[in-house]
């Protein structure tokens, strides 16, 4: 299992503290402080506006912190297998699936003008990996959405063998394909010890397999710490509660109403 009962201060692989955030506009998030354990799953969760991309811009090195913090240990920022929100642009990308899972292996090109031997080898690896071996020929574009998201995470493995950062990676997607990237995660984390940080607003379903939680709300951190304490507080009722309308009765059977 990843998730370690004893962390301890060398497993951490990302420590913000007292973080401030923000654009030309203002400021966004202020007062950030969480760590990132390895092997944890961590969901991001709060309303539209909250400042969950702008965290996740911060962490990828895209914001430059207007105060406080980020501190990297064992992994570095360009060791981040990232999985982006789709643009439809991006969905009509004209390339094969091979193509696309590939460059994700360009940060580790150096100075090299071409992908290398290492490079190939690590994508066809990951393409076995997710169990789309057989549509490296394929292209891109004709692809269901469920399809898309496992070539884009194979393309994010080959970025990393320790951090993932996935920004609402089920959107879009019909129930099957949700569960079975979800099962796939959850597979990484567990069973291959990856570290996830994952932005979702399918609160219920991501809380399922998450060992901890930061909530972002009016401009700071309305919660952090595990999934377990955060289903029982009044903050995670309250947030659970309005993001999913069965969460009470069916979802979790840790809150009943009054």
């Amino acid at each position: 299992m990843a998730l370690k009962e004893n962390a301890t201060e060398n497993d951490i692989l990302i420590r913000c503290k007292d973080l401030v955030l923000g654009y030309e506009t203002g400021v966004v998030l202020t007062g950030v402080s969480f760590a990132v354990h390895a092997g944890d799953y961590l969901c991001i969760v709060g309303e539209n506006g909250s400042g969950k991309s702008t965290l996740i811009k911060a962490l990828l090195g895209l914001v430059q912190p207007r105060g406080g913090e980020i501190v990297f240990s064992g992994v570095s920022s360009r060791e981040i297998g990232y999985l982006p929100q789709q643009t439809a642009l991006q969905k009509d990308f004209p390339a094969s699936v091979y193509e696309v899972v590939l460059s994700g292996c360009a940060n580790g090109l150096g100075r090299a003008p071409f992908y290398g031997k290492a490079q190939h080898t690590r994508a066809a690896a990951n393409l076995a990996r997710l169990g789309i071996a057989d549509l490296a020929k394929a292209s891109y574009r004709t692809l269901s959405g469920g399809q898309q998201q496992r070539v884009l995470l194979a393309r994010a493995l080959c970025a990393t063998t320790k951090l993932l950062l996935l920004d609402e990676p089920v959107a879009a997607l019909d129930p099957i394909a949700t569960n079975d990237l979800y099962a796939l995660i959850q597979r990484l984390n567990r069973e291959e010890g990856i570290t996830v940080l994952m932005v979702s607003h399918d609160v219920s379903c991501a809380l399922h397999d998450a060992t901890h939680v930061l909530q972002l709300s009016e401009h700071g951190v309305a919660f952090f710490g595990t999934a377990a304490a955060y289903r029982k507080s009044p903050t995670g009722a309250r947030f659970l509660r309005c993001a999913c309308a069965d969460y009470p009765r069916i979802q979790f059977g840790v809150w009943e109403e009054e």
